[in-house]
């Protein structure tokens, strides 16, 4: 499988690739804890059908420390005992952030409200930028049948 367009060397898209990168480094040096970043990237990822970003966010996270069994029920995180009520919070604002279009009227407040109880307004800002940005690549990714698998942790560092 061969992707339709290659990203980095599109004009317009590397281009913008590179101001996503940015923003993204931003997310990375906020107080929003690493882990939770791992998490947030996986599930949007998961939700979106991407491939490469599953591949990439997972090999990632396992390369920074995180356990290979919370990773693999991040999809069913409801039913997971291995998350902290933090996690929780920031995942279910991942999946309401993420399938946005479901929801007539957006996240619903009380998604909101309940992440806000556990990270303050600065940790917040990074989340809503990490989902905005993840879900930017993922739909980049997906439109262009990024093939996954190969990706090496580290890769775009």
């Amino acid at each position: 499988m061969n992707a339709r367009l290659n990203i980095l060397e599109n004009p317009a898209i590397g281009k913008a690739v590179k101001h996503f990168a940015a923003a993204g480094k931003v997310v990375q040096d906020s107080p929003l804890p690493v882990s939770t970043q791992h998490l947030v990237t996986l599930r949007a990822s998961q939700i979106n059908g991407c491939g490469f970003c599953t591949d990439m966010h997972s090999k990632d996270a396992v390369a920074a420390g995180e356990d290979w069994l919370r990773l693999n029920l991040v999809a069913t995180w409801r039913e997971a005992t291995c998350f902290t009520e933090a996690e929780r919070a920031a995942l279910e604002l991942t999946e309401q952030g993420t399938r946005i279009a479901d929801a007539a009227g957006g996240v619903p407040d009380e998604v909101w409200e309940n992440a806000a109880k556990h990270y303050d307004e600065e940790q917040l800002g990074a989340l809503v930028l990490l989902i905005g940005i993840i879900n930017t690549f993922n739909r980049l990714n997906v439109l262009v049948q990024q093939p996954a698998g190969s990706y090496q942790p580290g890769q775009f560092a």
